[in-house]
């Protein structure tokens, strides 16, 4: 499903169905410390019902259900969606192809409601009360997010300045260290308790990089065909020259926890 807004990459349009297959093959990277962070929460641990907003090719729930949370990932891509369930097998995760402005769960119905990488892309005046209704009293929004650091990390700048070249448009480029924003309409039903923004390093072959940066919305989500067949070779060469067989990537990771007030 092709998506436009004004705010994000000057309304430029994106399509993560685009790219479902890179998607599933390279985006599941997060390490070990990222989950744990949400575990040292209390949260999406047995007994506990979430729901993944975003879910993409259901990279939270399945990462983190072993902890034992009954989980609903639902995600604006049906093709996203078909990868989730391949990848899920024998997992008893419940996927869903939706916006997430059009989902109606009954009142109560989770503990926790996460989104990962994705929470700029709603519409929080429908959102925030919607998600009020559909958590318990209490109940939690978990924001996650992690992105490389393209000032600190010289691949990774250089990776991205050719990004740019292709799609100067795109902007996600230029990430620093900082909290994750929480739009104001938030504050009327939900605080927020607990932010946490900490450093991480993501290891990488030049195969994975090129293809985690391939299955980024500035490149494979946005660019026609033939564009990213041109980068993908130009980006190709890069690495040839400025990295080893493999290395880690600066990045940081970000939490954000909302608590609903009654």
């Amino acid at each position: 499903m092709e998506i436009i807004d004004k705010n994000i990459d000057g309304g430029k349009a994106f399509d993560w169905g685009k790219i479902s297959a890179d998607y599933a093959k390279f985006r599941d990277i997060y390490p070990l410390e990222f989950y744990e962070k949400i575990v040292n929460r209390g949260l999406c641990l047995s007994g506990q019902t979430a729901l993944d907003l975003g879910t993409g090719t259901g990279v939270l729930p399945r990462n983190m259900y072993r902890y034992g949370a009954s989980w609903t990932g639902m995600d604006i891509s049906e093709s996203q969606i078909e990868q989730a369930k391949l990848l899920s097998e024998n997992m008893e995760i419940n996927y869903i192809a939706s916006p997430a402005e059009d989902i109606d769960f009954s009142e109560g119905s989770f503990d926790v409601i996460t989104a990962c990488q994705c929470f700029w892309y709603f519409d929080h005046e429908q959102m925030a009360p919607k998600l009020s209704r559909m958590l318990k009293s209490h109940g939690r929004i978990l924001v996650l997010y992690m992105a490389w650091l393209p000032f600190e990390d010289d691949i990774a700048g250089a990776s991205e300045r050719l990004a740019l070249k292709y799609n100067p448009q795109w902007s996600g480029a230029g990430e620093t260290i900082h909290p994750i924003f929480i739009p104001a309409q938030y504050d009327e039903e939900f605080e927020l308790i607990y932010h946490e923004e900490y450093p991480l390093k993501v290891h990488f072959t030049r195969e994975s990089w090129n293809g985690r940066m391939k299955a980024c919305r500035g490149i494979g989500a946005s660019l026609s065909g033939i564009q990213v067949q041109a980068w993908e070779r130009e980006h190709s060469q890069l690495l040839l020259e400025i990295a080893p067989d493999e290395f880690d990537i600066l990045h940081y990771g970000a939490i954000a926890e909302l608590k609903k007030k009654k």
